[in-house]
């Protein structure tokens, strides 16, 4: 199965390369005023979802395009998003990326997130470990939140300042070492699994956002958590993801943000 989700997230990966800055058709996600999706996006979810079915025509799929199509009972559900980062696709930026999770009974057992800019393919397994391009991954050793280089996303509605993220963006601003801001969760969750950010946080994220990232970041010794610090949830709507040496830290920060 991680060997399907590896084809299907290069050839759909492929395709969106092939593709950037040929955007045709912009539109609006029904009710969020800057979430965008293009004909780029329902395209190469039909990639994806037509090599999965190919193989397995029973399993559940949970896309980010087409919603939920269950299967015959399966204990097995695709969780994918085709395009992370489609704001940065119709500006031409290339930092954007092809995510694919595996549920077996509710449990994340694979993923596979793929930048075909920089020809990037992450992929973890189970208690096998987490791997870029077959290198094993290990998150950094960073002790401290002070010399941490951190990463987050704002949510569609920053505006309406959901769970207080404005105040855990600025109070981790002046707390870290820095802070960058991509665009594309599951390539900030991929690179939080690679070492090369200390931690991540963002709030009213969804299950395709996050599926495959969970996966990576355990296999290569990291811990995430939802903003109290109990076990994540990717139906839920919040993640911290760090090295695990500055988890306590992050929450308790988080913490100091949602008192105000």
């Amino acid at each position: 199965m991680l060997n399907i989700a590896i084809e299907a997230a290069k050839e759909a990966g492929k395709f969106l390369k092939h593709n950037l800055g040929k955007v045709r058709e912009i539109n609006l996600k029904s009710g969020q005023e800057r979430n965008l999706v293009t004909e780029i996006d329902k395209k190469s979810e039909e990639l994806i979802v037509c090599t999965i079915r190919k193989h397995f025509p029973n399993h559940d799929i949970l896309a980010e395009e087409s919603g939920s199509e269950h299967g015959k009972k399966s204990d097995y559900r695709w969780i994918i998003d085709p395009l992370d980062g489609t704001t940065n696709y119709t500006h031409g930026l290339p930092i954007f990326c092809v995510s694919i999770g595996l549920e077996r009974k509710g449990e994340i057992i694979a993923g596979v997130i793929y930048d075909p800019n920089l020809d990037e393919l992450y992929s973890a397994e189970k208690g096998r470990g987490a791997f870029l391009n077959g290198r094993r991954l290990r998150v950094s050793q960073t002790q401290e939140l002070k010399q941490s280089l951190l990463v987050t996303g704002f949510p569609y509605n920053v505006t309406e300042n959901p769970d207080n993220c404005i105040e855990h963006f600025v109070n981790f601003l002046i707390t870290a070492q820095a802070v960058r801001r991509m665009g594309s969760a599951a390539i900030d969750l991929a690179y939080v699994a690679a070492g090369r950010y200390d931690g991540f946080w963002e709030v009213n994220l969804n299950p395709w956002d996050m599926a495959a990232g969970v996966i990576l970041i355990r296999e290569a010794g990291g811990k995430i958590t939802d903003f109290k610090g109990d076990e994540i949830n990717i139906y839920g709507k919040q993640i911290v993801a760090s090295n695990g040496l500055i988890h306590d830290e992050m929450i308790g920060l988080i913490k100091k943000g949602v008192k105000k």
